[in-house]
């Protein structure tokens, strides 16, 4: 007997839309995700918060007197998670289609679910690329070996990112296929075996560099910017301490000295001279492997253009934190007006960085919508993603109607946990 959309709605189109969804998921796989079970549906653009975790400095003496010493204090941080637009994929069949076609709902179910995913991990891969905070490697430069993946994992780990979850490395598919073409054994998960998802199909390695690596052609393009100096300065000192920055992990940078109008693209990697990290586990400055200091780098989050002087401010993520006593530096140094800034990379070039990350580095939120007034509606949350099936009849035109609806939300959670990776 043919299935029918009218009768099996919530028996049988959800569970074969969610299970079609669930299969061809990638990078929704290695974030945080989770529902937001709220008592509203906000609008695009609305802001949600997630509770950052604390810092703390430890204190050492002689004695266990802690007269002279400073206290750690408990600055409340929230992770600002901004809605975006809905994402939708609807169709329609008539009466006919129905009766004859519907035997092969899994056939046209399957496609729809394939397409809601791309389109999701598309534009919130563009997102992590923009908010990604760290830095690897030489603007520009292909990823050509395995040291070029280690070499991020061991940048992040001396920046100290806990190492208490699995960390990954996402690259396009002609990267993945250099790197897999340099292993000394094809690794192949779960070999032997049927190979069901996105996901297992993605897979480039499970543990190299410290990185499970895996296969995406949802990473964003970026172009650089358009300015032909790329070397300017802060035109003034920017705010430098952790309250000012604990609710967006982002900080404003007055810049000036550029080449006049010319546009700061977001995704733009930015590096002060004389500024460098500290490592958020030990607190002393990073190290290359020459022993040189490691500079500070940022990525710009927002396209920005320059007044005719060549001067603006730029929004940076990864925020340059430094206190006398802070228990949340990242810098050595403050930055100060003066510092120069140069734009990394080749004018208008287009770049398309790998992303290495900790899957607590971004969250992805999506929103219970409420249901809609019509023949039928539903909603389904599976691993933190909530989506509404809506069925409505359309009598005139003698049509069925299905809409599958989910509403996100992206937020950073910690952008030292994530980076733009090139080649060295």
């Amino acid at each position: 007997m043919a299935n029918s959309l009218s009768s099996n709605i919530s028996t049988v189109v959800i569970p074969k839309f969610m299970e079609a969804f669930k299969a061809n998921r990638v990078i929704l796989n290695t974030v945080d995700r989770q529902a937001f079970d709220g008592k509203f549906t906000p609008a695009v653009g609305t802001t949600l918060y997630i509770k950052r975790p604390h810092d703390y400095n430890v204190s050492s003496t002689s004695d266990g007197d802690l007269t002279s010493e400073t206290k750690s204090d408990i600055i409340a941080g929230r992770a600002a998670c901004v809605v975006q637009n809905f994402k939708t994929v609807f169709t329609d069949w008539t009466i006919l289609e129905q009766a004859t076609s519907m035997d092969q709902m899994e056939e046209i179910l399957a496609p729809m679910a394939t397409r809601l995913v791309t389109n999701l991990e598309t534009d919130f891969a563009g997102y992590m690329m923009k908010r990604a905070g760290l830095v690897y490697g030489a603007v520009g430069t292909a990823i050509d070996a395995w040291s070029d993946v280690a070499g991020a994992g061991a940048h992040m780990k001396s920046l100290g990112v806990p190492e208490d979850s699995p960390w990954y490395y996402a690259a396009n598919p002609q990267v993945c296929a250099v790197l897999a073409g340099l292993q000394a054994t094809t690794i192949s998960p779960g070999s032997g075996t049927k190979v069901d998802t996105a996901w297992e199909r993605a897979m480039v390695s499970k543990n190299m560099g410290g990185f499970q690596v895996f296969s995406s052609n949802a990473l964003a393009t970026r172009t650089n910017t358009t300015a032909a100096d790329l070397v300017g300065a802060l035109a003034s000192n920017p705010t430098v301490t952790y309250l000012g920055a604990k609710d967006t992990m982002t900080q404003d940078w007055a810049v000036s000295g550029f080449t006049a109008s010319a546009v700061i693209k977001a995704g733009s990697v930015v590096e002060v001279t004389g500024r460098y990290y500290v490592s958020r586990a030990s607190r002393q400055a990073v190290l290359d492997a020459s022993g040189a200091q490691v500079k500070f780098r940022a990525v710009v989050t927002a396209d920005v253009t320059l007044s005719t002087a060549g001067a603006g401010t730029i929004t940076v993520s990864a925020p340059g934190i430094y206190e006398a006593t802070g228990a949340y530096n990242t810098t050595t140094a403050a930055l100060a007006s003066s510092d120069v800034v140069t734009i990394l990379g080749t004018s208008a070039a287009v770049y398309q960085p790998a992303l290495a990350y900790h899957p607590k580095a971004f969250t992805l939120t999506t929103v219970k919508l409420p249901k809609l007034s019509a023949t039928e509606s539903y909603t389904a949350t599976e691993d933190g993603i909530t989506l509404r099936f809506t069925k409505w009849a359309d009598a005139t035109k003698n049509q069925n109607k299905l809409r599958v609806d989910l509403l996100p939300a992206y937020g950073t959670l910690n952008p030292f946990f994530a980076a733009q990776c090139y080649g060295v």
